[in-house]
């Protein structure tokens, strides 16, 4: 009589260790945010009608190896569209990328590409990243407007995450030369006021607003002072996110 009973117990014990195993690790999740990642431009509603990914830029996530924008996920292929007139960031021949984690991952590499060509790779042996992980890139003589790809990838999993970022190498965004301001002999008339800078965005925290470096803001009750200039995304609550901004 005993015997179902061991047999029965031993099933459930069996069955319940291969629903753990299943489960999976905490994941990963990032993004480009500067120079802004298509899926950033989506976030800041900066490119308008791009489905889900305007709520989780962070996601662009499939397996390794893959050469596009949208990591084979349909949800997000609004970002493989090259139809849509992304913005381009006008750079020189070397950039500084910068990558926003929301759950940090033990990485593998960080890989940039611009067509076939490898620019650079950065390997962290495994390792787990801080928020904010910065990569200076050279472009590798290409010059006008490019699509590269920045792919992160995870050391304990098959996956990886991918952004593209549209360039304009070579300043070639404004054709147009800037005209030599003429000298006059006389000065301004003294009712002219001169040009003013205005304060950096203080005042309480809020999603979607651009905060230069030194800019102070409330949350929850506290002060804080930001580190790096970003515009704020759901989920970058100052506390969340150290690396761009310090409490005071």
């Amino acid at each position: 009589m005993r015997r179902p009973v061991v047999l029965t117990t031993a099933t459930a014990a069996a069955v319940l260790a291969s629903v753990l195993v299943a489960v999976p690790a905490a994941q990963a999740h990032g993004y480009v945010s500067s120079p802004p990642s298509r899926q950033a431009l989506c976030a800041q509603r900066v490119v308008p009608d791009c489905g889900q990914i305007q709520y989780e830029p962070q996601s662009v996530e499939g397996p390794k190896g893959l050469r596009n924008c949208h990591a084979n996920n349909a949800r997000f292929a609004v970002l493989n569209d090259d139809s849509r007139n992304w913005p381009a960031t006008s750079v020189g021949s070397t950039v500084n990328f910068t990558w926003v984690l929301t759950a940090r991952h033990a990485t593998s590499t960080w890989e940039y590409y611009i067509g076939n060509t490898r620019l650079a790779v950065f390997d962290d042996g495994g390792r787990q990243p801080p928020a904010t992980v910065s990569h200076t890139v050279y472009l590798g003589g290409f010059t006008g407007r490019q699509k590269l790809l920045a792919i992160w990838n995870i050391a304990d999993t098959a996956n990886a995450f991918y952004a593209c970022v549209d360039l304009q190498i070579g300043g070639g965004g404004n054709p147009n030369p800037t005209p030599t301001p003429t000298r006059t002999p006389t000065p301004p008339p003294a009712t002219t006021a001169p040009p003013t800078t205005p304060p950096p965005a203080g005042g309480t925290w809020r999603a979607g607003t651009t905060y230069q470096v030194g800019s102070q803001v409330t949350y929850g009750g506290l002060t804080y002072r930001c580190r790096q200039a970003h515009t704020a995304l759901p989920g970058w609550e100052p506390p969340n996110v150290p690396a761009l901004w310090e409490r005071i």
